[in-house]
């Protein structure tokens, strides 16, 4: 091997390290895979579709954020992130963001959700409040920005899977040889991003039958595949156990065979975060009525 390639692998480990040593709220879902569900979303809506949504990001100053970009599809896939830095204003929203629920029972829709509080009830209150035309378009492209955000939130497994650790953030976890991390921060941040990079690329045009096979579904459905991924395939893969049979230690390390096995499952959660956001934009600013199951 020479010297430049040995240099260029130590150049890219050393940035790799890096980007696992931010902050978790800089490099998680919060960043790179959100803005890459926008993408999909963007290859997958109709054309008028994205049109509109151009429009209504005109009204995005109305909002009061300035430091919180929101001028494209990207950035309001990560804004509801950025708004974790005023509390005071935005603090009734961050439990909008998860509906974790104990793997170790039966899945509710409606448990952990008082008050419309929760990721699953935001994302069809926000795409109701979305398809309103007769709302001001500082409410609507407010709705337009937690609703894609929060497709993707519900899709990350650990967002709704849970073990009495707060969906993994209480369970330290290395990656690889990296350590210091948590189980929730690894899914949300260096194993999603190792999922979605290099090729094939994963934000581009999918045919009806890929969207067929891929989207659908309602938010309260989607929670329900996170949940269980997490119970079937993350708490005993990551521990080798059964998460139902009791405890689970609270320190762990994912190999890497469990870290090259889990990359197709955080991907294939991207995939269908950006084709199912796709289907509720085109939804939401379809000409006409809303759809009955909309309305109730």
């Amino acid at each position: 091997m020479g010297h430049r390639t040995i240099r260029n692998h130590w150049l890219s480990a050393c940035a790799a390290l890096a980007a696992l040593l931010l902050p978790a709220q800089a490099q998680a879902w919060g960043f790179y895979a959100h803005t890459v569900t926008a993408d999909i979303a963007l290859e997958n809506v109709r054309p008028q579709t994205r049109a509109d949504i151009a429009r209504l990001l005109q009204a995005s100053p109305m909002l009061g954020t300035p430091e919180c970009d929101l001028d494209s599809l990207q950035d309001a896939s990560v804004w509801p992130d950025c708004l974790r830095g005023q509390y005071w204003r935005w603090g009734h929203t961050f439990a909008w963001h998860y509906q974790t629920e104990p793997v170790t029972e039966e899945y509710d829709a409606r448990k952990n959700c008082s008050g419309l509080g929760c990721v699953s009830a935001q994302v069809e209150r926000n795409q109701r409040i979305l398809a309103d035309e007769s709302l001001p378009d500082n409410v609507r492209v407010e709705a337009l920005a937690f609703l894609v955000h929060f497709i993707g939130d519900i899709h990350m497994p650990l967002h709704s899977g849970d073990h009495d650790d707060r969906g993994g953030n209480d369970r330290e976890a290395a990656y690889g040889i990296v350590p210091g991390l948590n189980l929730h921060w690894v899914w949300d941040g260096p194993l999603a991003e190792r999922a979605i990079s290099g090729n094939p690329p994963i934000a581009r045009r999918y045919s009806a039958a890929e969207r067929a096979e891929l989207a659908g579904g309602k938010a309260a459905d989607w929670g329900r595949e996170s949940w269980q991924i997490s119970r079937d395939f993350i708490y005993p893969e990551t521990f080798g156990c059964d998460p139902c049979e009791g405890e689970l230690p609270r320190e762990t390390a994912l190999s890497q065979e469990l870290i090259e096995r889990s990359a197709p499952i955080a991907r294939r959660r991207v995939l269908q975060a950006g084709l199912r956001m796709a289907e509720y934009l085109d939804r939401a600013f379809e000409p006409g009525p809303l759809p009955e199951e909309a309305r109730d």
